[in-house]
């Protein structure tokens, strides 16, 4: 009779990016299992079970501290490593041997500015979490790219003392250091909790958001995403499809076919855009108009002629504001922000392209594939396939 697999899950499950990963994880031992896991329920703090009394064959884990680090290297089983830190990949490190899941630091931080940059600021943040290795590689990305733009980047630095960055204290060092920014400002959050933590701290320091501070986070985790105030616009990873692949990858470990360490890239899906990001820091109020009226119809079956008759202005004359305050016509407004929604409907569901091109906007499933292509350089399908991989 063949063993059953006992696999030790180290994973967050209070947040929205542990428990996708959890799902990918969950149908792959559906598929090829089954597999009897080690779970518990909770936050970052993970205990590892003792793997020989237990008979543990694999782990899957966040290793946060060197108490992790030491139990998970001495139950010696095969291990993959969730976002290790810089330190943690050093050559010498016993964890540097492992396999690792991470997310595309420069991808994610791309995403990130560029949505800003399309916000129009003249000012740039950055919040993150210093013990996250993940936090400080988006850290450095993010000044990068804007750098290339001519931009610099103002970074949060957290107290020094560990006790003052406990929320309820360092809340107050982050709204002293929010307030003394330049407005309106772009800024950036490491990830969603760390967003709803800068939302808290601008209303502290008095400021409106998103007139003062438009805010992103990452991981798209929707419950506290939704709940924040004001909601809070997101990048979603494909963490799912990450957890899969890692539980192939462990399979493979488990059952010696595969020796070497290999690294799993968690794929970013694109931009939930909501509340905390709605505004462009544009003066023309006629421009605004357009461009909240073309954001809240999310490129649905609108018109240029629609959306100068909501502006009640001349045609010809809005358009050539438009473009000279954000750089691109009305229409190609109209579709960029189509293709973030096809963008999302093809990550999201299983409609078939003809009706993601019509939800999207495009109408024509035609012109829809011709113009996806175009500007990704892969088909809607193709898009989709290599989001599943």
């Amino acid at each position: 009779m063949r063993e059953i697999p006992k696999v030790a899950l180290l994973v967050e499950t209070a947040r929205g990016f542990g428990r996708d990963l959890l799902h990918g994880i969950a149908r792959y031992s559906r598929l090829h299992g089954p597999w009897s896991f080690h779970i518990t329920p909770g936050d970052y703090k993970q205990a590892v079970p003792e793997m020989k009394q237990w008979g543990g064959t694999g782990i899957i884990a966040r290793i946060p501290n060197d108490r992790v680090a030491q139990a998970v290297v001495r139950a010696n089983v095969p291990t993959i490593a969730l976002g290790l830190t810089d330190k943690q990949l050093k050559p010498g490190s016993p964890l540097a041997k492992f396999s690792e899941i991470s997310s595309d630091a420069v991808e994610v931080s791309r995403v990130a500015a560029e949505h800003l940059l399309g916000r129009r600021f003249s000012h740039y943040a950055y919040v993150g979490s210093e013990d996250r290795g993940w936090s400080s590689r988006r850290e450095i990305a993010f000044q990068e790219f804007m750098a290339e733009h001519g931009f610099k980047v103002n970074v949060y630095r957290q107290p020094k003392r560990l006790r003052d960055r406990v929320w309820e204290r360092e809340q107050e060092f982050l709204a002293r250091w929010i307030s003394k920014l330049p407005t309106p400002i772009g800024l950036f959050a490491c990830d969603d909790d760390r967003g709803r933590e800068v939302l808290e701290a601008c209303s502290l320091a008095g400021l409106h958001v998103p007139e003062d501070v438009a805010v992103i986070g990452v991981d798209n985790d929707e419950v506290f995403c939704e709940l924040a105030f004001p909601p809070l616009t997101s990048i979603a990873l494909n963490a799912e499809v990450a957890g899969y692949r890692a539980a192939a990858l462990l399979d493979g470990m488990m059952h010696r076919r595969i020796r070497k360490p290999q690294r799993i890239v968690v794929e970013t899906i694109g931009i939930v855009t909501r509340r905390s990001t709605e505004v462009v820091a544009v003066e023309d109020e006629d421009v605004v108009t357009a461009l909240q009226f073309i954001h809240r119809e999310q490129g649905r079956g609108i018109s240029v002629d629609d959306i100068v008759k909501h502006a009640a202005v001349s045609r010809r004359n809005l358009e050539t504001r438009f473009r000279e305050a954000l750089g691109r016509t009305i229409l190609e407004e109209i579709q960029l922000v189509r293709l973030e929604r096809a963008k999302r409907l093809l990550a999201e569901t299983s409609y078939p392209v003809s009706k993601v091109a019509e939800l999207a906007g495009f109408g024509s499933a035609g012109y829809f594939i011709q113009f996806f292509q175009k500007r990704l350089g892969k088909t809607p399908r193709k898009y989709r396939i290599d989001l599943s991989r």
